[in-house]
């Protein structure tokens, strides 16, 4: 009975599938939701609560090396580490489900000394250590790994870039302040299909019901145009921005009153993502190889009465929900639950890095030969991230940031620290 069922199920996956490599930065299927850990201090429970779940296979080899091993380790300033170290402590001590949906994560257990070392040194995430302390203890309780393929070949791919994006918008329409960007709406429905059938284990999708038939969410078109729309959290003041806010994934919206809010990722439509790009060279408007930001804003200027038609060439819309931003370093959270540093988070395949685990990426600044060597943490995923060293690095926000990451397309190595007592890297 249940194999009678699975070639249609897969025919609704392929109507409503996750955005594919065009927008990276929207979580991969399996996002683990979290509650708002960050906020909390760092409290690290008896071993015992960790218990132990079925290790989970990496694709890739791992090499054990010295730390002189790692190009410019010595000149990393670690700027920012202690508070993403405690940040990430945060995230490995919670306990893990050993649901095959979620990404692979780091093995709570591996990690629970090194957490307790954190939180007894006593030091505020808050703080900023004296850089040769946070170095000493770094080395101290972590042994550097090399990423090796699946062949046991030196790891090396592509590092692209993302950032948050910062816009204009207001809480109620008026005036410029007439784009909308929507709450998740109450009728979406997420199917795990791995709930139901083990060979599609992290497979999820959207849908909505229309009687007592599951059918494919609204595209863009219809939802903009529907008597019904779901809800809008702010109306944003430029449609190019909010449509490339919705790429990255989340950002921030700056209100007329002073206010600034972060729009987060809640959800989204199940739709194939379509460049609008491609569209406008498509349409003869532009060269394929001119569709920036910057010259697409141009042309929506020149044609305000196309911006709409333009926008429903891509069929997918993410959905949103409104967060605080009690801490200005902070951005939005990643795929591990954990909010990302900028500069000192990346986005990585969890089927070779575990999510939670520190790394250190050896590759060069944007469009550049210049040296970009650093510690960072993996705590996101991304659709397109895939592969043996595969990075995506996570700039930080607003416009200097954006210029960054939209110019980064760089080839990356990358080695996996991992504490010293538990032997090679594990995922659970």
């Amino acid at each position: 009975m249940k194999k009678r069922f699975l070639p249609l199920l897969l025919v609704l996956l392929a109507a409503c599938s996750t955005l594919p490599p065009e927008a990276p930065v929207v979580p991969a299927p399996g996002t683990e939701p979290v509650p708002d850990i960050a906020s909390r201090p760092l409290q690290v429970p008896d071993l015992s609560v960790l218990r132990e779940t079925q290790v989970r296979p990496l694709s890739g080899r791992f090499q054990s090396v010295t730390w002189a091993a790692l190009p410019g380790w010595a000149d990393d300033d670690l700027a920012s580490v202690w508070k993403g170290l405690v940040n990430n402590c945060k995230g490995l001590m919670r306990p893990v489900s050993g649901s095959l949906a979620l990404p692979a994560r780091a093995a709570p257990r591996a990690w629970h000394g090194v957490c307790l070392q954190v939180q007894q040194a006593g030091v505020p995430e808050t703080a900023q250590p004296d850089t040769q302390w946070v170095r000493e203890f770094i080395q101290t309780h972590l042994q550097p790994w090399r990423l090796l393929d699946g062949s046991g070949q030196l790891a090396r791919n592509t590092v692209t870039g993302y950032y948050e994006p910062m816009i204009r918008a207001s809480r109620a329409r008026g005036g410029e302040y007439q784009w909308p960007l929507y709450a998740a709406p109450d009728d979406l429905l997420t199917i795990d299909l791995g709930a139901v059938y083990p060979e599609l284990a992290g497979k999820r999708v959207r849908g909505k019901l229309e009687g007592k038939r599951v059918v494919p969410y609204d595209t863009r078109a219809q939802i903009v145009s529907g008597a019904r729309q779901p809800p809008v959290i702010v109306w944003a003041q430029d449609p190019v921005e909010a449509f490339f806010l919705q790429i990255q994934g989340s950002g921030r919206a700056v209100l007329p009153n002073g206010e600034t809010i972060r729009l987060a990722y809640a959800d989204h439509n199940g739709r194939p993502y379509a460049s609008i790009g491609r569209w406008l060279a498509d349409k003869g408007e532009m060269p394929l190889a001119q569709t920036s930001m910057q010259n697409i804003k141009a042309w929506a200027q020149r044609n305000p009465a196309r911006i709409q038609e333009m926008l429903n060439a891509n069929p997918a819309m993410v959905f949103f929900r409104e967060e605080a931003i009690p801490d200005v370093e902070l951005g939005p959270k990643g795929a591990y639950g954990i909010p990302l540093i900028g500069g000192r988070a990346v986005a990585i395949d969890p089927a070779f890095v575990p999510l939670g685990s520190l790394v250190y990426l050896s590759t060069t600044l944007p469009a550049s030969q210049q040296p970009l060597r650093r510690l960072m943490f993996a705590q996101d995923t991304g659709a397109a991230i895939k592969g043996a060293a595969r990075t995506d690095f996570y700039w930080g926000t607003g416009e200097a940031a954006g210029n960054q990451a939209g110019r980064m397309k760089q080839t990356g190595e990358m080695w996996v620290l991992w504490p010293k007592q538990a032997g090679a890297p594990s995922a659970r």
